[in-house]
């Protein structure tokens, strides 16, 4: 099986793909107003366009043999009208393009960002953030220009060319065939120009995604950059995406420094040949001088049309590249169940009021990428033996056949060395992903057929890997839920959170920083276990409460737990074993397997793999200096 393309190369379609051109007409469509004024301004210009060389016409022909001073007068005014209705049209155009570029823009960042919401947690997991960003910001700024300087402008330079072609033939035909003699140039050096910038638009827009998700990365982690001294060796991977970045770009400057010449080259010999051709006819009679001077800024508006239809196709190809990026991110497949359920609150309460039971019956998961394909959503068939198209190669097993009961009022621990699955049960529990086999039951429900919504609301999660946003410390422990500050400020009390509030300057109305970047990791711990607290949940799932906070603290804390788990279902991954003695039951894994259980002494008592994780433990922790813990 041959093996998939980087996932940031683009492919090379077509310069016009009519099914996503017909996509990106639909995001036009709402803001159809704005396109037919818009259509209409350039109407005008367009016509005025056409008058000006005309009233050149009648002057030179007309008036001045005749010495009449008041047609002067009165062209002179028709002039100056001429030249206001062009400015009000090309301003009306300006305006009302502008407007529906960023609408559109508008819309479609709400729907990427509305999309990215409803994807499966996969999509983050095999993605880099960074690639993310640039398809909601750079790719949707790329379409900007087609709709405000591509589309409607496109079709104002096609009709623009076809009123001025007619009115040529119309005037004298012979010297419309010595202007357009040099047309076929233009196509052909048109045709090189787009195939050239074509190639260079792909590749801007795959250096910048490359540089902006290296960049994100770098950012995020840069305590670990410095801490390793690795700024030179950074400094020079970046510059290497930079470098790419800028030759991508110069090279479509040098394109655009050859065509544009080019162009102008061959505009002068459409002039030159017009005033040949106009010459020999005006000396014969055949022509008058007023005809030839309005050809000469005829044949001037023809060709500026011409050369802006060029450049309107290569906007176009570049929105294309960037099209297709943005609907392929639309197109992926969105997680099951993201519809709100119009009846959660009561579907929540009745669930809540039964008391939480989980049950997990022999399941089995591999993630997709540990497979080498794509992940089709399930990652494996509906048996679980086999990915599909890999039937010669095993998956390799993340959990294998786990089964286990937590139910109301009962704390569950699961434990084992790094990698053993541990997490990989919670995710499956929150359906960020799905077994391959077995079922997990909530109340004796397969999850798979619970709104995720409704099965969401019952948990109360606090992840290994904290999370907290910029906004103030009330925001981010009430997390858009309906509180009021009372209740956030006895949630923070019951864990210790308060004592964190109470240090900061604003207390409450802190901004924390991107990611909580103003507190220590055991005070994001803190919040995140008072967010906990604040939802109430029915269900709690805790993966290391108390990892990173020191021995008092986690004593203050363990207390809050202890409370808060009464009456509650309770998953708890622990590292630190001290924290989980208690539970009524403690799950062992070892590569994926269960193969301990039983409470703490039982399983001290058989000697097996928990007795030699706790040894190991109290090793750990009588190496420690006094007053260091081994959290």
């Amino acid at each position: 099986m041959a093996a998939p393309p980087p996932p940031d190369e683009d492919r090379a379609g077509r310069a016009l793909d009519a099914r996503m051109a017909r996509r990106l007409l639909a995001w036009v469509r709402p803001h159809r107003r704005l396109v037919v004024a818009a259509l209409g301004c350039l109407a005008v210009g367009a016509a005025m366009q056409l008058a000006v060389p005309l009233l050149t016409r009648w002057v030179i022909d007309r008036a001045l043999p005749a010495r009449d001073t008041g047609a002067l007068h009165t062209a002179v005014l028709l002039f100056g009208a001429l030249l206001l209705a062009q400015f009000a049209a090309a301003y009306g155009e300006t305006v009302l393009t502008a407007r529906l570029g960023q609408r559109v823009m508008r819309d479609l960042r709400g729907a990427l960002f509305a999309h990215l919401q409803r994807l499966p947690i996969a999509t983050f997991d095999r993605t880099p953030v960074g690639r993310l960003v640039t398809r909601v910001t750079s790719d949707v700024e790329a379409l900007n220009e087609l709709f405000t300087a591509g589309v409607v402008s496109g079709v104002g330079d096609l009709a623009t060319l076809a009123a001025i072609g007619a009115v040529m033939v119309w005037v004298d035909w012979r010297l419309a065939v010595a202007a357009f003699a040099v047309i076929p140039l233009v196509v052909l050096a048109s045709a090189v120009f787009q195939s050239r910038v074509r190639r260079a638009y792909r590749e801007i827009r795959l250096r910048l995604a490359r540089l902006n998700a290296y960049l994100g990365e770098r950012l995020a982690g840069m305590r670990l950059v410095q801490l390793f001294g690795e700024e030179p060796r950074e400094r020079a991977a970046f510059a290497e995406h930079n470098d790419a970045h800028l030759d991508a770009h110069l090279r479509s400057i040098t394109v655009y420094a050859l065509y544009f010449p080019v162009i102008e080259v061959l505009t002068a010999l459409a002039l030159a040949s017009l005033l040949v051709a106009g010459g020999y006819r005006a000396e014969a009679g055949g022509v008058t001088v007023g005809t030839v001077a309005a050809f000469l800024q005829l044949v001037r508006r023809f060709f500026q049309p011409l050369q802006d239809l060029s450049e309107k196709v290569n906007i176009l190809q570049a929105a294309m590249a960037a099209a297709e990026r943005i609907f392929a991110l639309l197109d992926e497949p969105e997680a099951p169940d993201v519809a709100p359920t119009p009846d959660r609150e009561a579907q929540v309460a009745a669930l809540r009021a039964q008391g939480v039971t989980v049950t997990f019956e022999g399941v089995w998961f591999a993630y997709p990428a540990a497979t080498g394909i794509a992940d089709d959503g399930r990652g494996a068939d509906a048996t679980g033996a086999a990915f599909p198209g890999t039937a010669a190669t095993a998956p390799r097993w993340a959990l294998r056949g786990v089964s286990f009961t937590v139910r109301p009022g009962d704390t569950v621990a699961l434990v084992g060395h790094t990698g053993a699955g541990k997490s990989t049960v919670v995710s499956l529990l929150l359906r960020y992903y799905e077994p391959q086999r077995g079922h997990i039951l909530v109340n004796g429900r397969d999850i798979a057929t619970m709104p995720v919504d409704v099965l969401r609301s019952l948990v109360g999660y606090v992840p290994q890997e904290l999370f907290l946003f910029a906004g103030d410390a009330l925001e981010n422990v009430r997390l858009g839920a309906a509180l009021d500050e009372g209740a956030v400020h006895a949630a923070a009390a019951r864990v210790g959170a308060d004592r964190v509030i109470a240090r900061l300057p604003a207390g409450w109305a802190q901004p924390l920083g991107e990611r909580g970047a103003t507190l220590s990791m055991g005070e994001r711990q803190l919040l995140a276990l008072a967010r906990a607290v604040a939802a109430d949940p029915a269900l709690l799932v805790l993966d290391e409460a108390t990892s990173a906070v020191d021995s008092a603290a986690e004593a203050a804390i363990q207390a809050g737990i202890a409370s808060l788990m009464a009456g509650r279902t309770t998953l708890a991954i622990a590292h630190r074993l001290s924290t989980i003695r208690d539970a009524r039951e403690i799950l062992v894994l070892h590569h994926g397997e269960v193969v301990e259980r039983g409470p703490h002494e039982a399983l001290l008592a058989a000697g097996g793999v928990y007795a030699r994780l706790v040894r190991l433990e109290g090793a750990a922790g009588a190496a420690l200096p006094t007053g260091a813990t081994s959290g």
